[in-house]
């Protein structure tokens, strides 16, 4: 299981940044999800540059200074929590990228390798890793390719729900022009000792950004994002859209 956050700009800044003086807090949320942080920055008129680190963020002086210097106009930031024995390694850290995608997922597919044999092949040649997340994001191209961005995200997910167990299919899929925030989640699925909440995802917004993120901080005024949706921000506009996925 894992916190995730992310955000768009109409200005180059850096997580801490756009975060504020509770980034503090989001990062000591390492101390249980500390088996590899990443951030891929993706900005408008760029592919993704990802850097991934399989230690505690709160401890790395890298998690330091690219949190607090590396400047972009959107970017995904992941702090990960090791499950169903998947190893510690940097090929099973997040995010994920191919092109101009990048991606992060909070949450178990059950198996792991559940969803292999309805990925197309060759982006199984491009795995670094043996994680559930990665055959996520594998899915999710796969459906791109069929149907275009919007509707190939929502039917990965729909695939998922309807035929794979799952604790959570959370996840956040960024592109040079838009970035997807997927809710989807079991709380039936919540870790042991964790709260309930534990899944939930909260955002704000004004005119010049958007920011989201996993629950577990102090985000006193920000906007729930309901479970069961999907919600989409144009970068150029900053302007949202949230679909019901049951709808």
């Amino acid at each position: 299981m894992c916190r995730l956050m992310g955000f768009v700009s109409t200005e180059e800044r850096t997580l801490a940044e756009v975060a504020g003086s509770g980034f503090t807090e989001f990062a000591a949320l390492s101390a249980r999800h500390g088996d590899g942080w990443g951030i891929a920055t993706c900005n408008s008129d760029e592919h993704p540059a990802l850097i991934v680190e399989p230690t505690r963020a709160k401890e790395s002086e890298a998690f330091e200074l690219a949190t607090h210097k590396l400047k972009s106009d959107g970017a995904l930031l992941h702090l990960r929590w090791a499950t169903g024995g998947l190893a510690i390694n940097e090929g099973n850290t997040h995010p994920f990228t191919y092109n101009d995608f990048s991606f992060i997922h909070n949450g178990a597919i059950i198996p792991p390798d559940a969803l292999e044999p309805i990925i197309d092949p060759k982006f199984l040649n491009h795995r670094r890793g043996q994680t559930d997340s990665e055959s996520y994001f594998y899915l999710i191209l796969t459906e791109v390719e069929k149907f275009g961005v919007s509707a190939g995200i929502r039917s990965a997910v729909e695939i998922i729900r309807k035929n794979f167990t799952y604790s959570s299919i959370n996840g956040m899929f960024l592109t040079p022009t838009e970035f997807f925030v997927i809710n989807e989640h079991n709380d039936e699925r919540i870790p042991k000792g964790e709260l309930p909440g534990y899944y939930d995802l909260f955002y704000k917004a004004d005119s010049t950004e958007f920011l989201v993120a996993s629950s577990g901080w102090n985000q006193i005024g920000w906007t729930e994002l309901v479970n069961h949706r999907i919600l989409k921000v144009e970068r150029a506009s900053l302007n949202i859209e949230i679909t019901d996925i049951n709808a």
